[in-house]
């Protein structure tokens, strides 16, 4: 889990940042971004459905599958979150929303299912356990990347219509 997290909430928004950089990708739109936004939501839970994590558990391939086609979506998600201009930036927020609400909600699904979802029932009680953890670390890295990136852009939106307040000069009566 820890790989999946670091994969998803810092090597694909870092990814993004440096293509973007680097290859200067001019502004794709906003149909793009929903795109990005509801391909990532469709892999990582498609990717954690319980047939798919056996799967993975006793093929090395998958696992590495699922992390390469989750850090795929993740970078053209941020990729394409980052890319917005103008008047279209505020929908980088839903997006982010939307995605930190189900990513969230599959964690929350991980921490409170009253059994194991994942592995054999002679490992329940471990798998269990591992569970409820790997729920525990999606919910804490969750708020601190998809929901602290939502805020800091709505504060940028709401700031970049200000006008700058520069303090005029004091001004002396003549006399």
């Amino acid at each position: 889990m820890a790989v999946h997290i670091l994969v998803m909430n810092v090597g694909a928004p870092l990814l993004a940042a440096v293509g973007l950089a680097r290859w200067k990708l001019a502004a794709r739109g906003v149909s793009l971004l929903w795109f990005a936004t509801f391909a990532q939501i469709a892999l990582l839970w498609g990717w954690h459905l319980p047939v798919v994590q056996s799967l993975g558990a006793d093929v090395p391939g998958v696992m590495i599958a699922s992390h390469a086609a989750l850090l795929l979506a993740a970078t053209a998600f941020w990729m394409s979150l980052f890319s917005l201009s103008g008047a279209s930036r505020w929908q980088a927020i839903p997006a982010l929303l939307a995605t930190a609400k189900l990513f969230c909600l599959l964690a929350a699904l991980l921490v409170f299912a009253p059994r194991a979802l994942y592995g054999s029932a002679a490992h329940a009680a471990h798998g269990l356990d591992d569970q409820h953890l790997a729920g525990l670390l999606m919910l804490a890295a969750c708020p601190l990347s998809y929901l602290v990136a939502a805020v800091v852009m709505t504060v940028h939106l709401i700031g970049a219509d200000q006008p700058s307040r520069a303090v005029p000069p004091i001004q002396r009566p003549a006399g």
